[in-house]
């Protein structure tokens, strides 16, 4: 009787285990490294080309796997990965690039400073960012044979200026490829939705598929991805029809508006122009955040003590300033509003600019509260909901309104924090003037009676009764103002 075969763990540890035994090199062989769905989009030869998937699909594996094929492939190219910001490329997809690079033996020399991996045969890998418009001019000039644009539906607007300005040119020297990833937003609409469901949709080849189709999960956690699934639903006190779970474990494009952090709405709160008031004034209010690694943000609020509403007028917004920079922006903007008020974050060196802004400036800059952020983001969502406030729908704060969740798998106490997914340069701004706007104690203006109109007569005529009135009343109290004051004797004083 035969002997039964030894089981063979087939994991890549064991795999490498053996070849060092028999002295022989690991080979990278990518149609071994990642499973069918992955392949069927690295093996597509369009050169535009979508995967809108689920969280833990894999799609990090198989991006990393790709630039590094195509790498060792060809010689002296260049392949690029790209997504909102550099930290989050280097915590992304920096550290599967080199793992496969480590334990393949490839022999490409990382350079973290650049976040590049440079093979033997002159052909180099660069992770990046790129946040806003500004940062997509760094890719202008390269020749590129692969490009992963990743995290699609967190971009702005300028992500279509990034592919059809910038990267389909970069592709032409190689007739290269270019890959664009993500997971949907909470709102079907967007760029990403564009190429991936919507308008765009058919000149791009689309791939679709969700954690159900990774291997690796069940490998890893000792469970299916479905059993995964229903422990996240229990947990949470949803069912499978939430919106949550289907956009973010299934892939699925549908409205998922209790994820959004701010309450936006193009139809109910966008504006044009500012109403036209006939009386009194508008004051304005100033919210400045100072940024670091981010943006400086000013945002200028307006209100009427006539209009019960408040509105968002200009938002300005710059990166990798200074200080004098950003004091002479102030001053333009003081010049051009000379606002009542003007409310900074005076967190980390924030203190410090706030008193040198102070001296400068003979209105003094409050220190923004930031202790109760859940709470005035409550209320800017029901000043939303109520049509009392405003922003233009080209703005900054209504794209990012768009974009910025809640990060439901984490909470302080009772309170939900904010995603770092993506990070809004407008949003903590706007909090700080909306906090300060007085819109709510406006006063409507009455209205203006023509004198002969009948109206008039009658506002007349009601005068006269009341004071009338008034006098009738008045001289039951004071015997000096009655009738029978002339009998009284007035002494010589």
């Amino acid at each position: 009787m035969a002997r039964p075969k030894k089981a063979v763990d087939l994991s890549t540890k064991a795999i490498f285990e053996e070849l060092a035994k028999r002295g022989e090199k690991p080979r990278f062989d990518i149609k071994k490294y990642c499973f069918s769905h992955q392949l069927t989009l690295i093996e597509d030869e369009a050169i535009f080309a979508t995967a809108c998937t689920s969280r833990r699909s894999g799609k990090t594996v198989s991006s990393a796997a790709d630039l590094i094929n195509t790498a060792i492939s060809r010689e002296g190219i260049v392949c690029l990965y790209i997504t909102l910001s550099r930290a989050s490329a280097k915590r992304i997809v920096w550290p599967e690039l080199t793992k496969i690079n480590r334990e393949f033996e490839l022999g490409a020399v990382p350079n973290i400073a650049d976040l590049s991996l440079t093979f033997p045969n002159g052909s180099v890998i660069y992770c990046s960012g790129a946040k806003n418009k500004s940062e997509i001019e760094k890719f202008r000039g390269l020749a590129i044979a692969l490009c992963y644009i990743d995290e699609a539906q967190s971009f702005g607007s300028f992500i279509e200026d990034l592919i059809d300005d910038v990267i389909s040119k970069a592709l032409y020297d190689y007739n290269g490829r270019l890959r664009v990833t993500g997971t949907p937003s909470p709102i079907p609409a967007g760029y990403f939705y564009d190429i991936c469901e919507g308008d765009k949709a058919a000149e791009w080849s689309n791939h679709r598929w969700d954690m159900r189709q990774n291997p690796w999960l069940h490998k890893k956690s000792g469970k299916t991805p479905m059993q995964l699934i229903e422990q996240d639903m229990k947990r949470k006190g949803v069912t499978i029809e939430d919106p949550t779970i289907q956009r973010e474990c299934f892939g699925k494009w549908l409205t998922d508006s209790n994820a959004l952090v701010f309450r936006y709405n193009p139809l109910l709160n966008g504006f044009t122009d500012l109403p036209d008031a006939k009386a009194g004034k508008w004051e304005y209010i100033f919210g400045i955040d100072v940024g670091f690694d981010d943006a400086d943000a000013i945002a200028v609020i307006a209100y009427h003590e006539h209009i019960k509403e408040a509105y968002l007028v200009e938002e300005v917004i710059k990166v990798k300033q200074g200080v004098t920079e950003l004091a002479k922006q102030i001053e333009e903007l003081v010049k051009k509003y000379n606002p009542i008020s003007m409310v900074m974050d005076a967190g980390g060196l924030g203190k410090k600019i706030n008193e040198e802004f102070s001296r400068r400036f003979s209105l003094g800059i409050k220190a923004a509260e930031k202790s109760r952020k859940f709470e005035y983001i409550e209320l800017l969502n029901d000043a939303l909901r109520t049509r009392k406030f405003f922003a233009r729908e080209k703005g900054r704060f209504a794209e990012d309104s768009q974009r910025v969740e809640w990060d439901k798998n984490k909470s302080n106490g009772d309170k939900l924090l904010v995603s770092k997914s993506f990070h809004s340069d407008i949003s903590d701004a706007v909090l700080y003037a909306f906090r300060e706007s007085l819109h709510f104690l406006a006063e409507d203006l009455a209205p203006r009676i023509l004198p002969g109109t009948p109206q008039w007569v009658k506002q007349q005529e009601e005068s006269m009764e009341d004071a009338a009135r008034i006098m009738l009343e008045k001289s039951k109290e004071d015997p000096l103002d009655s009738v029978g004051a002339k009998h009284i004797e007035w002494g010589d004083d």
